[in-house]
């Protein structure tokens, strides 16, 4: 039988693999910029004008959930974080500053309220809740979920398999940019609105 201890070493050994993976994803991304900004866009344009009801639905549920973290103090005092710094495109658009939260991240959290990642634009010394990433290690994610892949109140995950240009396990993530629209789509990961020109 298992006892509260080791359980406890678990669930550490697994947070402490999970930022693992999110450090590497989030330096790749950094360093696979041109890729990733040739790729064509999950979502068609349009889309940004005129969501569909899911679409809208989904925003409006991620915004409220996250209201409280435009205080950045707030996210940090709920567990969030920041990972390395700005994420920008070399040819448009940028992701900003990720504030990552481990625990969120260990136990395959998905719920509007509770994204893994917060995402936020440094403003002349202060940061600005943008958007949020869901992030979901896939081989967790499948076994704990009979093989079905992600999908939160009808937005699918993107899937990146492996092995990938990112060299890390298969993941399923999915930005919002439920805090500043983005002309490319609301879950299309660059957004061209963003900028790291204020840090």
């Amino acid at each position: 039988m298992t006892t509260p201890i080791s359980q406890l070493t678990r669930k550490a050994m697994l947070v402490t693999l999970s930022l693992a993976l999110l450090s590497t994803l989030i330096i790749a991304i950094a360093i696979a910029t041109p890729l990733l900004a040739a790729e064509k866009p999950t979502h068609h344009p349009a889309a940004a004008a005129q969501p569909d009801s899911s679409s809208a639905t989904l925003l409006q549920l991620v915004r409220q959930g996250t209201e409280k973290y435009t205080n950045v103090n707030n996210a940090t005092a709920a567990g969030y974080g920041p990972f390395l710094g700005c994420v920008a495109g070399t040819d448009h658009g940028a992701m900003g500053v990720h504030y990552v939260n481990p625990t969120l991240l260990g136990n395959l959290t998905l719920e509007p309220a509770q994204p893994q990642a917060l995402i936020y634009e440094p403003i002349n010394g202060k940061m600005e809740l943008v958007g949020v990433e869901f992030i979901l290690d896939s081989a967790s994610w499948l076994a704990a979920n009979n093989n079905t892949p992600p999908v939160l109140d009808g937005q699918v995950f993107n899937f990146v398999a492996a092995p990938n240009r990112f060299n890390i396990p298969s993941f399923f993530e999915l930005h919002v940019w439920a805090w500043r629209g983005n002309p490319q789509g609301a879950f299309v990961d660059w957004n061209n609105n963003v900028t790291c020109d204020g840090q």
